[in-house]
């Protein structure tokens, strides 16, 4: 346990505070302790102390935060006070990071909090930095997305390296979905939603996964075919194990049929690769050597990491940072849409919503936005804010531009 752990914690509460009008930030509270040896599965220990203190000090004046600072200064190791980011692991010589934007609306805030710290690492250490288009569904791929996507990521990142198209890729994805068949690693379900359901809520092998390589290719073939299996009617399946102790982890699929029409690639395929398959050989294929992704991806993690394991590549260094979640904030993209839709907004560019193309058009400057990140650090730890809180923060950094 770190020695003088209260103190410190009152300490960095203390200066984090007077750097921000009065107000400390939990995140990075914890991210300056991260640096004085806290690990990572004392977090929840220790958020009590912090909180408290945070409460404690948040009472007291500007002048006064001051004046107790000098008591406890002392606590405060002169080897994290740092301008920017914390350091990452094994980045000496340059990182690769991503970010995956669907094309099924506008980015909006919530993007910016998730991954502008990749780009801001790229920007530290030196690299590539890939925005990577997630259309494999074609059922919400919207045309015309992928150019606001891309502008919207020019703006806020400045340091694209390229942009990719998933759908440009599908042949890459049909490659490792046939290298998984023939190691005997992934196989064609034919069992309804509900029937596979219930045999994982038991644990009882579904009975497809005794198909040979053969009867898979032949499956695999008539999945493509228009003249075979139907939407729904069969999916592709990892072969993991029907009895892991993480329901999550039993056979997952990797790919489905879809009739619906790409706006890109229109009927050319009907097999489409779900998320993990295609994360998974982006990944690989593009050398991803860091990713920082929402707590809410663990378990999607972790299905990656074994087709990483399948193909005995080394999986990237993983930190799931904490949410930033809005009181008052619809970051729901459906939402939005449908608020558009009946009038409530004049269209994405209204200055009362949270998209990028708002948020720009309201003046705006990136670099708030990467203060906020920098200041925020790395955190597993979620923060609630209202919209006046957020704001008040931004329109601060803005200020000082």
């Amino acid at each position: 346990m770190i020695k003088n752990l209260d103190k410190k914690i009152r300490a960095y509460a203390l200066k984090n505070a007077i750097s921000y009008d009065g107000k400390a930030n939990a995140g990075s509270v914890v991210s300056s302790l991260f640096n004085e040896g806290l690990e990572k599965k004392d977090v929840k220990n220790v958020m009590p102390a912090i909180q408290k203190a945070i409460d404690e000090i948040s009472k007291l004046n500007l002048e006064k935060q001051k004046s107790e600072f000098e008591k406890v200064k002392k606590f405060v190791s002169e080897r994290t006070s740092r301008e920017g980011l914390p350091e990452l692991p094994n980045a000496e010589n340059g990182v690769v990071m991503r970010f995956r934007p669907s094309p099924s609306g506008p980015l909006h805030v919530g993007h910016v909090i998730s991954n502008l710290i990749s780009s801001r690492y790229v920007k530290k250490y030196g690299g590539k930095f890939y925005v990577i288009i997630d259309d494999t569904s074609p059922e919400s791929t919207q045309k015309e997305a992928y150019e606001k996507i891309k502008q919207d990521c020019d703006w806020i990142f400045g340091n694209v390296t390229e942009y990719l198209n998933a759908s440009d890729r599908m042949k890459l994805y049909y490659n490792y979905a046939e290298k998984l068949i023939e190691k005997s690693k992934a196989y064609i379900c034919t069992c309804s939603g509900d029937e596979f359901r219930e045999l994982a809520k038991k644990k009882l092998d579904c009975p497809c996964r005794k198909k040979s390589v053969e009867k898979n290719f032949a499956d695999w073939a008539k999945m493509e075919s228009k003249n075979g299996f139907q939407e729904g009617e069969a999916v592709l399946r990892f072969k993991s194990s029907m009895k892991d102790p993480n329901p999550a982890m039993r056979d997952f699929p990797l790919a489905r049929i879809v009739e619906k029409e790409h706006p890109l690639q229109k009927n050319k395929y009907r097999i489409w690769p779900l998320m993990n398959l295609v994360v998974a050989v982006d990944d690989i294929e593009l050398k991803m050597t860091h990713v920082i992704r929402g707590k809410d991806h663990r378990d999607n993690a972790e299905r990656q990491k074994r087709i990483f394991d399948v193909f005995g590549k080394k999986y990237p260094w993983t930190f799931f940072i904490g949410r930033l979640k809005f009181k008052d904030i619809e970051l729901s993209k459906r939402k939005i849409a449908a608020a558009i839709e009946e009038g409530k907004y004049s269209g994405y560019d209204d200055e009362s919503l949270p998209t990028l193309i708002s948020l720009r058009k309201r003046g705006y400057k990136p670099m708030a936005f990467q203060k906020f990140i920098e200041e925020r650090g790395l955190t597993e730890v979620d923060k609630i804010l209202s919209q006046k809180d957020f704001f008040d923060v931004l329109d601060r950094f803005d200020r000082e531009q």
